[in-house]
């Protein structure tokens, strides 16, 4: 966890020589006040929901963080929780500024306290993601319907790829999970999620697809270890959303930043240390299918 705090110190040493027998008085010389120390530069707090591990977070984000820094001049301080409603529990007392929250979140959050878009990541030419079913490789199920009677992992109780969607699937079939599963458990993240299948600790797991794929990246040999069974319909993408009680100033300003770093060499690094082409502007009517589900199977107040 990135802890710094900047203060800005400003010293001025003043000094005259006046001879000892004559002070000459100038009335028409007019000297400016001594300018204040400013020690209240607060630094911008950005909070990332467990999608992936702590040490994936830090390491993925880390070049984000610092080229926010660098570019608003401001100690810019990652917040880490377990879980996705802890997260939205930080954005809504005001005790971080800016959140990387999965699409349940975002949904969550707008509906109780007027959580608000601020950008949202763009990946293969589309800001969109699926829930993917995966087993072990060498599985044979074909389907959730062969999952009956199998361990299954959940990634956060108010996943939408990780929980929600999956939980659709069995009701599809007249079942709970508690009833169809032998063993229901949490990983709080989907890269766990991913490795709990791929070492047989579950037989089975829902997780987002753009962090699978960005996986398969780092460790390709999950593709012999794990199969995919299942493709959710499109949802719109995880988003990066911001405090109702932001300064409208901030917010822009970060807009304006996040959408440009496409535009400059470090903010590609940036970008691509996250797996993410560019950030560009979406709107709420982009998680219309997710809030349906949500509603559907009453994770969401009608």
């Amino acid at each position: 966890m990135l802890k710094r705090t900047l203060f800005g110190i400003l010293f001025l040493l003043v000094g005259c020589a006046i001879p000892p027998q004559r002070e000459v008085i100038q009335l028409s010389v007019l000297h400016p006040l001594p300018k204040q120390a400013d020690t209240t530069v607060l630094p911008l707090r950005v909070s990332v929901a467990a999608v992936v591990s702590p040490k994936g977070t830090a390491e993925s984000y880390q070049p984000l963080l610092d080229y926010l820094s660098t570019r608003l001049a401001r100690t810019v301080e990652l917040v880490q929780r377990r879980t996705y409603a802890e997260t939205n529990d930080l954005v809504e007392a005001g005790f971080v500024d800016v959140a990387f929250v999965c699409t349940s979140a975002y949904l969550d959050g707008a509906a109780k306290f007027g959580m608000e878009l601020l950008a949202a990541p763009q990946v293969n030419g589309e800001t969109v993601y699926r829930s993917l079913l995966l087993v072990p490789a060498e599985s044979d199920a074909q389907s959730m319907a062969d999952l009956r009677g199998k361990r299954f992992a959940f990634t956060d109780p108010i996943s939408n790829t990780g929980r929600v969607y999956p939980t659709y699937l069995v009701q599809q079939l007249g079942s709970t999970p508690e009833q169809f599963f032998s063993k229901v458990f949490y990983t709080y993240n989907h890269d766990d999620a991913i490795r709990a299948v791929a070492e047989h600790l579950a037989d089975g797991a829902a997780v987002d697809s753009l962090v699978y794929e960005f996986a398969l990246v780092r460790d390709p040999s999950l593709a012999q270890r794990v199969r995919v069974i299942h493709r959710s319909p499109p949802f719109g993408i995880p988003p990066i959303v911001i405090s109702p009680d932001a300064r409208p100033q901030l917010k822009a300003t970060l807009q304006e930043l996040l959408y440009a770093m496409v535009n400059d060499p470090e903010g590609r690094e940036a970008l691509s240390a996250l797996g993410v082409e560019r950030f560009v502007p979406i709107s709420d009517d982009a998680y219309d299918s997710a809030r349906y589900l949500f509603r559907e199977m009453r994770f969401l107040a009608p």
